[in-house]
């Protein structure tokens, strides 16, 4: 049975939903704030989907989106919007959302875009088991890493931070959000330096010349970013 996260502040919407998505064979859980929603995601409840509404109580979903695919979650993500709020939904989709559909909503419709995103995304699972990067290679199912065929010795740290840089290969990395990403949220019992240490150790891993880094590279006063 896959399981679905339904972000939603309408009561009767919840209980209507829930209901309708389990008869039709899906595992529901609801939450009603950004918060709640977030933090279960980042539990790694097992989510096969999310269900997010627009606007909310403490927030609204489509920042939410931005900041899950920020830090490389890539579980599909489905916005219920009212018919006004379409035109914003556009950036929800640009910053990583996958689809929208419109209050009132057909739950047959509901259903078949659901099901259509999560086969896509089990063929994309399939094809992304491993992250590539030149001769450097991390097996995600196994929680292994290679490079030019020969294993990497990492250690947690280092390899959660690895798979976060190649998941966002290109993109720049602020310091704040990978101490946030790599400690769960609670950064701040980690003191700053401690990053710097782990690159400093990847890069020695990974870099040809450690001193001249080519790939872990650091963008002066924001961060760092993984180039191909």
């Amino acid at each position: 049975m896959q399981k679905l996260l339904l972000l939603e502040d309408d009561g009767s919407l919840i209980d209507g939903l829930t209901y309708s998505l389990k008869k039709n064979g899906f595992d529901v859980e609801a939450v009603r704030t950004v918060r709640e929603a977030e933090e279960r995601v980042r539990e790694n409840a097992g989510f096969d989907l999310l269900l997010f509404d627009v606007t909310l109580p403490d927030g609204n979903g489509i920042t939410l989106c931005e900041r899950l695919r920020s830090s490389g979650v890539q579980i599909p993500i489905v916005f219920l919007t009212a018919s006004d709020e379409e035109t914003s939904v556009i950036r929800g989709l640009d910053c990583g959302g996958d689809d929208y559909i419109t209050k009132p909503f057909k739950l047959g419709e509901l259903c078949s875009r659901i099901r259509a995103l999560l086969r896509r995304s089990a063929r994309g699972h399939a094809e992304e088991s491993i992250l590539r990067s030149g001769g450097l290679a991390v097996n995600l199912p196994e929680g292994r890493a290679s490079l030019d065929g020969v294993p990497l010795e990492l250690t947690g740290a280092e390899y959660r931070l690895l798979c976060l840089l190649l998941k966002n290969s290109g993109r720049v990395l602020t310091r704040g959000l990978l101490l946030d990403r790599l400690w769960d949220g609670y950064g701040n019992f980690v003191d700053d330096n401690t990053l710097s240490v782990y690159v400093r150790r990847l890069r020695e891993k990974l870099e040809e010349d450690p001193s001249r880094p080519k790939h872990l590279v650091t963008v002066r006063g924001v961060g760092y970013q993984w180039k191909e």
